[in-house]
């Protein structure tokens, strides 16, 4: 089989992604940092937040004078909102002012724990789909929520590997299995990653991609935690494709032995 991986491309709504690498944009201490840091990712998709987006000049530059939609597909998130009416209504200004169907749903069920309300997920999930979006959706690692979600319409389900910004990483992979089994739309981690090797796990596990802003944007040096999350997304993609050998509780030695002489006594040289 050839190492070239150009044709495992994600399809995504419409749209056929080489990156399976799905970026934010806040957190980072200016937007310099933020441009250099999506280029070095190798991401196609970044996330914005319609709530934090500024539309008054005035008030300063906006993230969207920074990021390039030649190159990247916006996809705009309701992030802050907690309750299904104030999701949908957000994503409605999202579609209106970025011109794109594409959002991720986020209903929030509270401040502190900023983990998703599963009643109100499912309820907005299902006006959007009515209205015609893509809608990805954040939501828990529950398998019977994800297949709700699916069956409401939605292009991808999203579960958290641990909370929001927590840098946990995938807290419950055997919920991750189940939901990959469970449902056929696209399966990307969400929230939770701090490092590369947690990206890695979530691709190898078998999800689609995974999608992180805090992991980079946190980091001592972005622009290189950037590179190793991209190269994390693409081992572990390689790795899942690959197929691992099986866990085994005893040894199995590497170097073959059949037909291998064995004898009790040493080798001697024959007198002349």
């Amino acid at each position: 089989m050839s190492d070239d991986k150009q044709d495992d491309r994600l399809v995504l709504g419409g749209l056929a992604l080489s990156s399976r690498l799905f970026v934010g944009t806040g957190k980072y201490r200016d937007f310099q940092e933020m441009e250099t840091a999506l280029d070095v990712s190798g991401t196609q998709v970044v996330t914005v937040a319609v709530r934090r987006v500024n539309l008054d000049p005035k008030q300063g530059p906006s993230i969207l004078d920074h990021i390039d939609r030649e190159r990247y597909e916006i996809l705009p998130n309701t992030a802050g909102c907690y309750d299904a009416e104030t999701a949908v209504r957000t994503a409605r200004l999202s579609r209106e002012l970025l011109g794109t169907d594409l959002v991720k749903l986020e209903v929030l069920g509270d401040e502190k724990t900023l983990l998703p309300d599963p009643i109100g997920t499912l309820e907005a999930t299902r006006t959007l789909v009515d209205e015609g979006f893509r809608v990805l959706v954040y939501t828990s690692d529950d398998p019977r929520l994800a297949v709700r979600l699916e069956e409401a319409g939605a292009t991808s389900v999203m579960p958290a590997g641990s909370p929001i910004g927590s840098g946990q990483g995938v807290l419950n992979p055997n919920a991750i299995r189940i939901i990959l089994e469970l449902v056929s739309v696209p399966v990307i981690v969400d929230a939770g990653v701090g490092t590369a090797s947690d990206v890695a796990i979530a691709m190898e596990l078998g999800a689609q991609g995974v999608l992180l802003n805090t992991g980079i944007a946190g980091a001592a040096d972005p622009i290189r935690m950037a590179r190793a999350m991209r190269d994390a997304c693409r081992a572990g993609r390689d790795a899942f494709l690959a197929g691992r050998i099986p866990r085994k509780l005893y040894a199995n030695a590497s170097s073959p032995v059949e037909g291998v002489i064995a004898s009790s006594k040493p080798e001697t040289i024959p007198s002349a």
